[in-house]
């Protein structure tokens, strides 16, 4: 298996810090086997997998000639699921629909396909990826999301400041590292 690479919304610190105090609750009622590092938070916006350096170096330098995007708010507001109703893959937490995530979304997967990068087609559905792989001695059930997700009564705002290409590297903690940063400028 080979080095996987991806770009990200990257959380601003205060809202890693912010996640991280929400991951401690959420740890003691939800039993999921591997939680994200604080540094790891982030919201996926194209994978790009094992990625050859000439794909690589084109999108980014696609991206430093066209980069415009301004800064923007978003609000973490609710908890969800992906995998089986009884015993999910992935604890994830989701924001209220912003126009300005689809818009930098949309310019960085356009330009990695233009780079020859083979993305996943599936519709986007952006969210923080917290936990992986339910490890209840008894089955998941929604209910159970709905009693313990902390976003309903007091959700997690903060302004998108960059996106970032990160490389991922197996066995360490974080295990995301930073290459290339895309500044959101003020707007």
């Amino acid at each position: 298996m080979g080095t996987h690479y991806f770009y990200a919304l990257a959380l601003p610190n205060n809202a890693k810090k912010q996640m991280e105090r929400t991951c401690g609750f959420l740890r003691e009622n939800l039993p999921f086997n591997r939680w994200v590092h604080p540094d790891d938070l982030h919201i996926t916006l194209a994978f790009l997998g094992d990625a050859g350096e000439d794909k690589l170096s084109d999108s980014i330098l696609r991206l430093e000639k066209e980069w415009r995007h301004r800064s923007f708010p978003l609000e973490i507001g609710h908890l969800g699921v992906f995998g089986k109703s009884d015993s999910p893959r992935i604890l994830w937490a989701g924001h209220n629909p912003e126009p300005c995530l689809s818009e930098v979304r949309n310019h960085v997967y356009s330009v990695c396909t233009d780079s020859g990068f083979k993305l996943e087609t599936r519709p986007f559905k952006p969210h923080v990826t917290l936990a992986r792989k339910w490890g209840g001695d008894f089955p998941f059930s929604r209910e159970l999301l709905e009693q313990k997700d902390p976003f309903a009564d007091s959700p997690l705002m903060f302004e998108a400041e960059k996106v970032v290409l990160y490389k991922t590297n197996l066995g360490k903690e974080p295990k995301y590292e930073e290459m290339k940063a895309f500044p959101l400028t003020g707007r």
